[in-house]
């Protein structure tokens, strides 16, 4: 066999089996997310414990608040929105399991906002972000208390 020859033959060879590590490579990262989707189904199914939180968003400027209500999934949840709120706004909302708890007020003016949101569990604040950081924040979330 010539060397040209072998060499295109290498060079298939070795296309095949780059070819074949990437698929495998994209096969165990959908296996991989896929299943780490079902174990934290499984772990929010399990982890069945509800708990109230108190969203509460005050200041100037807020076009519409965002937050988690309660329903989906822990790491899907249906996302509830209030258009031209009334500040200072308050809503208390019983979650499940393992959803994280997430209050975000948006504004169309950074410049001139004045906002606050908070998260209170049992009394206690688990959460506040004010003004700008608020903005880069991406409001107020945290984790489930009942995660420990």
């Amino acid at each position: 066999m010539n060397r040209t020859v072998r060499n295109i033959r290498n060079v298939r060879t070795i296309r095949n089996v780059r070819t074949a590590l990437c698929a495998a490579v994209v096969l165990g990262l959908a296996v991989g997310v896929g299943a780490c989707s079902e174990t934290v189904d499984q772990v929010d199914k399990a982890v069945d414990e509800t708990y109230e939180v108190t969203y509460e968003v005050t200041g100037t400027s807020v076009d519409e608040i965002q937050f988690h209500a309660g329903g989906g999934k822990a790491m899907d949840p249906e996302i509830e929105t209030v258009k031209s709120p009334k500040l200072p706004w308050r809503k208390t909302v019983t979650l499940r399991g393992i959803m994280p708890p997430a209050v975000m007020p948006i504004t169309l003016d950074e410049d001139g906002a004045d906002v606050t949101c908070s998260i209170t569990h049992k009394g206690k604040v688990i959460k506040e972000a004010k003004g700008e950081g608020l903005v880069t924040a991406g409001g107020c979330v945290t984790v489930s208390p009942v995660t420990g």
